[in-house]
């Protein structure tokens, strides 16, 4: 297609998966669900598990192959002023005392997930029809182990703060956790794609492009943001051209380190000063992109979904383990190691809870992995099973875990109201 066959084609798109995804996202909220749930459903619906499937002429018309590129760049958009906005939610809700409690939350929420995705895929060679020819045991176990170990910090984010939890103790060890988490996973992921290229350049580079970066972030681009904040008389477009440029700019570079730019929204997030200002140009970045461009995202991973995978037993067994093995992992190993440090029950089983939501983290590494021919079809879609049910059940659970409590104290207020009954 030329490119004034593609814009027509474009505006059509996203007219289809905008109202979709509005609607889905609706539903979803009766729920209880956070839109982002339901961007995720949306995504799937439109791919070919069901639209696609239904009407496969459509689909076609609606979702032409040289489109697929289109709607990559387009939810990129959308994830880079995700990623920059809770990094500038963890600055601002970061707690002080949770260094040592994190990074053991951080770690066994990385370590056991790990293991269990890797010793599932060894076992499953040459049973399961998940490895691409020419990628070794070892890559593939190792890419599905990053996988699992992934948390959505994104979503982690906003159900923290739609819910008013960035106060509470669990809240913010939650968000300084899920941070650590994924900052470990992605160099992992690093590494995995390193190895499946046989070279070590892609790792080196992610961590001495990690070295650089950070090091003009602190010194050039923390210091323009300043500027641009808190410099007198600045009319508030210029504000954010300035903090668009910064961010895009960081986007760009860790791109091209392989660090991805979703981590360089993140960084330029936190590197955001305090104030109104701040507050205001965050919220311009979020007003469009939002709801235009982090939609096409799922979209774009939905085409990509095939459930009709699962009619293979061998696959659906694979499935089923790897969504048992992911909550085992990560809900079970962030809960254990937070109750270590001394963590009440309550609030570690709620950290257990949101650190197993995999959601938007996930659905990248998958892409990367699908981009860089790693993964096939199956894994794809296996993987996006996993991100869906450990999303899907983060919010049930802390309700059910909230109401628990509710009928708790209900019960010990009326036992306390019945011994102070004089007899």
């Amino acid at each position: 297609m030329t490119p004034t066959e593609l814009a027509p084609a474009f505006f059509a798109a996203a007219v289809v998966i905008l109202l979709t995804c509005r609607v889905v996202v609706r539903v979803a909220g009766r729920f209880g669900q956070p839109p982002v749930v339901g961007e995720m459903i949306a995504g799937v619906l439109l791919g070919p598990s069901l639209f696609g499937l239904v009407a496969p002429g459509a689909s076609d018309a609606v979702f032409p192959a040289e489109l697929k590129p289109v709607l990559y760049v387009a939810g990129q958009i959308g994830l880079v002023t995700l990623m920059f906005a809770a990094g500038h939610a963890f600055r601002a809700h970061a707690g002080r005392g949770l260094a040592g409690t994190a990074v053991a939350v951080s770690s066994a929420g990385v370590l056991l997930p790990l293991l269990f995705g890797v010793g599932l895929t060894v076992f499953a060679h040459g049973h399961v029809p998940i490895y691409v020819d020419g990628v070794s045991v070892t890559v593939t176990a190792a890419f599905v182990g990053v996988a699992l170990a992934i948390t959505a910090f994104p979503m982690l984010a906003r159900i923290i703060t739609e819910r008013g939890l960035a106060g509470t103790r669990f809240g913010s060890l939650s968000l300084a956790s899920g941070a650590t988490d994924d900052v470990v996973a992605w160099i992992m992921l690093a590494g995995v794609l390193s190895a499946a290229s046989g070279e070590p350049g892609p790792v080196v580079k992610a961590v001495g492009g990690s070295l650089l970066f950070l090091a003009l972030l602190l010194l050039v681009g923390r210091r323009l943001l300043a500027w641009a904040m808190e410099r007198p008389g600045l009319d508030p477009d210029t504000r954010l051209l300035v903090t668009v440029a910064v961010l895009f700019g960081a986007a760009w570079f860790t791109d091209v380190i392989e660090l991805y730019a979703v981590f360089g929204a993140f960084c330029v997030g936190m590197a955001m000063p305090g104030g109104e200002e701040s507050e205001r140009v965050v919220r311009a970045t979020q007003s469009v992109t939002q709801v235009v461009f982090v939609p096409m995202f799922f979209t774009y991973s939905g085409l990509n979904t095939e459930f009709d995978v699962f009619g293979d037993p061998a696959v659906l067994a694979f499935g089923a383990g790897a969504v048992v093995l992911a909550v085992v992992g990560k809900f079970g190993g962030c809960w254990a190691a937070a109750r270590l440090r001394g963590e009440r029950p309550d609030v570690a089983v709620r950290v257990g809870a949101l650190m197993n939501a995999r959601g938007l983290m996930q659905l990248i590494a998958l892409n990367i992995g699908l981009t860089a021919g790693i993964v096939n079809q199956a894994l794809f879609t296996v993987l996006v099973l996993v991100a869906l049910v450990t999303t899907v059940m983060t919010v049930p659970v802390l309700n059910w875990l909230d109401r628990r409590e509710a009928a708790f104290r209900g019960s010990a207020g009326q036992h306390d109201a019945k011994e102070a009954v004089p007899t």
